[in-house]
């Protein structure tokens, strides 16, 4: 085996043990979003009307409602016409 041989795989399994840290560290960052989703999907399954409880409200846990959906529940407030209303 050559020098330039062995220099490619140092250099390949380098860059194999980045990218495995990069990842692993991305999934631990992203772990207490998905402890807190999969208690929230425990708590729907048991029927529970909880309103999230720890300082989190029901509307900004819950992942199938967006910002502009809210703005009919609120009432429209600004000067500017919503769009597809035919005020």
């Amino acid at each position: 085996m050559k020098w330039d041989d062995v220099s490619l795989v140092i250099l390949a399994v380098f860059g194999c043990v980045t990218l495995l840290l990069t990842q692993i560290s991305e999934v631990l960052s992203r772990l207490p979003q998905v402890i807190r989703a999969w208690r929230q999907v425990r708590q729907e399954l048991r029927g529970g009307t909880d309103s999230g409880g720890r300082g989190h409200s029901a509307s900004a846990t819950c992942p199938g409602t967006l910002a502009a959906d809210r703005s009919d529940e609120e009432g429209h407030t600004s000067s500017e016409p919503e769009a597809g209303r035919g005020d």
